[in-house]
């Protein structure tokens, strides 16, 4: 029996990134959030609210549905994420 590797914190941060900055500047829904970072709907709810908080991401509320979009600070927040798990893998540096 294999040893079952899970994400870490950062992974998965970088994973819900990475879903809303594909949906450009039109957001995307949690229920796609979750799904594409397969997460639990609670799971993406608290660490999308966490990114919230940091001013990574925004959430609007139309009716509804509730609309997240990346920031600007979430985008450079991300690509330098991006750089620096690249030298970790490159180092091979456990994360």
């Amino acid at each position: 029996m294999s040893k079952h590797q899970y994400r870490s914190e950062m992974g998965i941060i970088s994973d819900i990134l990475r879903v809303v900055l594909d949906c450009d500047r039109h957001g995307t829904i949690i229920s796609s959030i979750s799904r594409s970072a397969n997460l639990s709907h609670y799971t993406a709810i608290e660490k999308c609210q966490k990114l919230i908080d940091f001013g990574l991401m925004k959430s609007t509320n139309d009716g509804r549905t509730r609309t997240f979009t990346i920031t600007e600070k979430g985008i450079h927040f991300f690509q330098e994420l991006q750089k620096f798990l690249e030298t970790v893998q490159e180092i091979k540096i456990r994360y």
